[in-house]
């Protein structure tokens, strides 16, 4: 979803006023900041329409906008900057709001929603019994949770914590979902992505937070399965973005197949009565988009082929010289990285 990353902010300011909650017919509780179960700001008992909810963007935008070098962009933004604003479905919340909450939590999601987001990504990635969680990949717990500092748990990683070295080999150590239980996962802490090569023990190794983050409130970060994440967005009566994660282990795993994982994930909408119109599944990988239109067309539909083919001159070529054929086979909807949807001209510097 990096293709949505750097749009999610600027266009938030101009696109996302006061409005009920839990607008869908979503029933659920969710927790957290403006959350779902009748306690906090923009309160809802999951039913809808009972009280109103406020956007609100934080200080952030403004800072940014503020930054920008003089021209009608940023006075079309300067215009806008006291709303009203509103929720909009143009706004994807990539992560939750990684930059300020640890990533696929209650507190990352529930600022997102705050900040206007209309639709919730949950990157989904299973478990060692099969169970379905949300992290961004499915191996990097060592770098989003406190697994390493848990006992129990760290000696079950694919790769345990290994120090740097006087030499200059760096820390390393690689912990997956699929390590370990479903249970045992939602005992975990979601913390910043972030790690320090340079570091000699965990605590060094976890204190690692890149500039662009904060760890201001990174306490213990509540992480969420892919089920609690459809109740919780579907409870806010907004729309919802997985994206099935390409495994890093060998499949099929313990007899659990990519066309299982690819099911169990659109099986899992359509147990909380989620309409597939509010659904937008996501790939990179092309058969599990296939999969989706022949076995389920109603998701299918509007699947999103994640398209990386275009990160290279001659993948660009193939990349577009496939669209019709892609077409034919009914993918709607290609997301490749920005850069592959924009062209600069050089003789006047516009994009």
């Amino acid at each position: 979803m990096r293709y949505l990353l750097a749009s999610c902010l600027l266009f938030s300011l101009a696109s996302a006023a006061a409005i009920p909650t839990n607008q869908g017919n979503g029933k659920g509780k969710g927790n957290g900041n403006g959350n779902g179960n009748g306690n906090g700001n923009g309160t809802s008992n999951g039913n809808g329409h009972n009280k109103k909810f406020t956007v609100e963007l934080g200080p952030r935008p403004y800072y940014l906008v503020d930054d920008m070098d003089e021209g009608p962009l940023k006075a079309k933004l300067q215009s806008c900057s006291e709303g009203p604003f509103k929720v909009s479905d143009f706004v994807f919340a990539h992560r939750g709001a990684p930059l300020q909450f640890p990533e696929h939590t209650v507190e990352s999601y529930s600022a997102a929603r705050r900040m206007g987001a209309g639709v919730i990504e949950c990157d989904v990635a299973f478990t060692k019994d099969k169970q379905l969680v949300c992290r961004h990949a499915q191996c990097d717990l060592h770098t989003t949770t406190d697994i390493l500092n848990r006992t129990d748990l760290a000696s079950k990683c694919t790769t345990p914590f290994t120090p740097a070295t006087s030499n200059g080999t760096a820390a390393k150590a690689k912990c997956c979902t699929s390590d370990i239980t479903q249970a045992e996962f939602k005992t975990l802490c979601g913390k910043m992505d972030g790690f320090n090569p340079k570091a000699t023990t965990v605590k060094e190794y976890m204190d690692g937070t890149p500039y662009f983050r904060t760890d201001l409130y990174s306490t213990c970060g509540t992480v969420q399965t892919h089920k609690e994440y459809i109740d919780l967005v579907n409870g806010w009566g907004l729309k919802f973005t997985p994206e099935l994660k390409k495994p890093e282990v060998k499949m099929p795993f313990q007899g659990y197949t990519q066309e299982r994982y690819a099911q169990d994930m659109i099986d899992a909408y359509k147990a909380a009565g989620v309409d597939p119109s509010r659904v937008w599944a996501q790939s990179f990988v092309p058969d599990d988009i296939f999969y989706w239109l022949q076995n389920e067309p109603d998701f299918g539909r509007q699947a999103v082929y994640l398209d990386e083919r275009v990160d290279t001159v001659a993948g660009y070529a193939n990349a577009t010289a496939s669209l019709p054929a892609l077409a034919a086979r009914g993918v709607n909807i290609m997301a490749p990285a920005f850069f592959a949807l924009t062209k600069v001209d050089n003789a006047t510097g516009t994009i």
